[in-house]
């Protein structure tokens, strides 16, 4: 079962090691300084923790945290962003806590990036609702390469399957 609740000072650690996730990165793609650097990481953790526009969680399965998922941006940028441990990938926990996340923020339209070559990012974003409004390029720090970046969007009335109505 994968639920979502308050990051706390504990997760941290756990976020840093999966943030440090060579393999990780590499499907990411897209990294910022603090996936590199602690003292980065511990200012990037201390801000997000504390800014009211921005709504992060622990994702937590089987009582492990194996990840966290946020909504940032303001209300007519709104994106989302998950991470999660690399050796809890392909059990469908990605889209279940995107899934809740997405329950938790009222905003719409939500937007995404990903990797156009993350084939299991995309599938979870799908899964959820989202649909692909664009393709651009971006600077790939963690492959040192300009890649295709794919940018979908969740409309009014768009969720996964399950919570429309």
């Amino acid at each position: 079962m994968t639920r979502l609740r308050e990051v706390r000072d504990s997760d941290l650690p756990a976020f840093w090691a999966q943030l440090n996730d060579p393999a990780a990165q590499h499907m990411a793609a897209v990294t910022r300084e603090y996936h590199y650097d602690r003292r980065a990481f511990a200012a990037h953790w201390a801000k997000v923790r504390t800014d009211p526009a921005v709504t992060v969680r622990t994702v937590v399965a089987d009582e492990v945290v194996v990840g966290h998922a946020a909504v940032y941006g303001p209300p007519d940028e709104r994106e989302v962003t998950y991470w999660i441990d690399s050796a809890h990938w392909g059990r469908g926990i990605a889209t279940e806590a995107l899934t809740l996340l997405i329950g938790l923020e009222p905003v719409r339209p939500l937007y995404a990036h990903a990797a156009a070559d993350n084939t299991g990012s995309l599938r979870v974003l799908a899964r959820c609702g989202f649909t692909v409004v664009g393709r651009g390029t971006a600077s790939a720090r963690a492959r040192d390469e300009e890649i295709e970046e794919v940018l979908l969007t969740l409309g009014p009335g768009d969720g996964p399957p399950s919570s429309r109505r």
